[in-house]
């Protein structure tokens, strides 16, 4: 009877000890590996200067900078999308439309139905839908929580498209 349980024991006991082994006590002294003249060692090596705009006007010789002139990026123009990349972003935000409209509808369909008014659908019962347990409460907020999720990645798609060179008027 107490075969099966002494396995899991002591693999946990097994599995704790090496966690208790590293810990440090906290009153324990570090190592004196290290001699006493080593500030001494510091202060003997060249200790670097912190130059200022004063030091460099100062300066008698000419001053070396990080980078080359010949390296910087040249000035980017206006960047142009291509038609079919125009296309293929227009085609995905009319399809996130058409599924924030459905998502709406439904926000508003089931507002509707809780307020105890008449749904927007033709009969107000839906034959092709399964018979749903959760609240209405719930699934408002699972659509609100869908529909901002899709008013997100449309708006992600209109910030890429903008980065691509995409103007305002291209995409409705």
């Amino acid at each position: 009877m107490l075969r099966p349980l002494l396995l899991p024991v002591l693999v946990l006991v097994f599995a704790a000890l090496p966690g208790v082994a590293q810990t440090t006590d906290p009153n324990a002294q570090p190592p004196a590996s290290q001699p006493q003249n080593s500030a001494s060692s510091t202060d003997a090596k060249k200790s670097k200067k912190v130059w200022t705009n004063e030091d460099i006007s100062k300066s008698p010789g000419a001053v070396s900078v990080v980078g080359d002139n010949k390296e910087k990026s040249k000035p980017v123009g206006p960047r142009t999308a291509t038609p079919q990349y125009i296309a293929a972003v227009r085609s995905q935000l009319e399809k996130l439309q058409k599924q924030l409209e459905d998502v709406n509808k439904q926000i508003t369909d089931l507002k509707n139905f809780s307020d105890g008014k008449p749904t927007n659908t033709a009969s107000g019962v839906q034959l092709d839908r399964r018979y749903e347990r959760e609240p209405v409460e719930v699934r408002i907020r699972a659509l609100q929580d869908k529909r901002k999720d899709l008013e997100s990645k449309i708006e992600a798609l209109y910030d890429e498209a903008r980065k691509k060179g995409v103007l305002p008027g291209e995409l409705r």
